[in-house]
């Protein structure tokens, strides 16, 4: 079963606008991954994938100079908090190890996000300077090309149309809530929405 254009844009408009929503950014290997899974948590509303950390203007997957691969994640901290999505973080990769230079990233935005990390790095018996794990102020973001965006989802024919039938330009794709959501469930990942997106009951879809 799959989900009605009618389910995707009701979905999406019930969804919090962008000013009740705040912004993390993580670099944490290849984006796919991690964008599914930040995806299918409850209080995570819109994520999108690209590039940053670098300094050159306009990086691409195959011309990445000095930036790398970011996910970036518009959360409701009245449900999920920025020290939870540190948590999922930190549990993703041994942040005692970087197998490459620019590979784990937690990039920093606001004076509380700092505060948070601060707290959370000291109550796990980290220390900003003691990590692999590099620490670095919210640079600028560039999206990735529209084909890395729910690159899972994109898989699943039988939901992409869905979003064909309701309209929705490769923008709008990114923007989603709802192809949030349903790119985590396509991987596997338990979402608490899937009754809303005509998902409850769906068993086929993973090979779909």
């Amino acid at each position: 079963m799959a989900p009605t254009a009618e389910q995707i844009t009701a979905f999406d408009r019930a969804a919090p606008d962008s000013d009740a929503t705040e912004t993390a950014t993580f670099a944490l290997g290849c984006f796919w991954g991690p964008d599914a899974q930040f995806g299918a948590l409850d209080g995570v509303v819109r994520t999108r994938v690209g590039y940053a950390g670098g300094t050159k203007t306009d990086p691409t997957y195959h011309d990445l100079g000095d930036h790398t691969e970011a996910v970036q994640v518009d959360y409701d901290p009245a449900t999920r908090s920025f020290a939870e999505l540190l948590d999922l973080v930190f549990r993703s990769h041994d942040p005692n190890q970087q197998t490459r230079k620019t590979q784990y990233i937690v990039f920093v935005v606001t004076a509380d996000q700092r505060e948070t990390l601060a707290d959370y790095l000291d109550a796990n018996g980290y220390t900003a300077d003691g990590i692999a794990t590099r620490i670095e102020q919210s640079p600028r973001f560039v999206p990735a090309e529209d084909y890395h965006q729910k690159y899972s989802l994109r898989n699943k024919r039988s939901i992409m149309q869905a979003f064909e039938d309701a309209g929705y330009d490769e923008t709008a794709i990114r923007e989603s809530p709802a192809a949030a959501t349903l790119n985590g469930h396509v991987v596997g990942h338990e979402v608490s929405d899937a009754h809303d997106l005509g998902i409850a009951s769906d068993r086929s879809v993973h090979s779909a």
